[in-house]
């Protein structure tokens, strides 16, 4: 039998910066976003939050509807509905196209 021991609830983990990182920015990883909940220099371990939902910044010119599957395009640095980007997690409301930004649950 295989034990585990327990670390940390998973919500927030601690995260060393890679670059310089400005509080509330989106961390994309390679299969879901942070949110850091600290300004960071590279090389500075902090705080980035795994759960929770968010206002994000959305492409324009999409309609995203709530329960949508999103993503962070982390060339555009924003939301949209392109399964090539990050997963982010589902859109809580609607969005519509001229909107510029999405309140997102993230990493669900």
């Amino acid at each position: 039998m295989a034990i585990a021991t327990f670390l940390q609830k998973g919500d927030a983990i601690d995260y060393i910066a890679i670059a310089n990182t400005d509080y509330m920015e989106v961390i994309p990883f390679a299969d879901c976003i942070g949110i850091s909940a600290s300004k960071l220099n590279t090389g500075d371990q902090g705080t980035v939050n795994l759960t929770g939902v968010f206002e994000l910044p959305a492409a324009t010119n999409l309609e995203i509807r709530q329960g949508d599957r999103v993503y962070w395009n982390k060339s555009n640095n924003n939301i949209d509905k392109t399964s090539s980007g990050v997963p982010a997690g589902i859109a809580v409301a609607s969005k519509s196209s001229a909107a510029l930004t999405v309140a997102v649950k993230i990493n669900v």
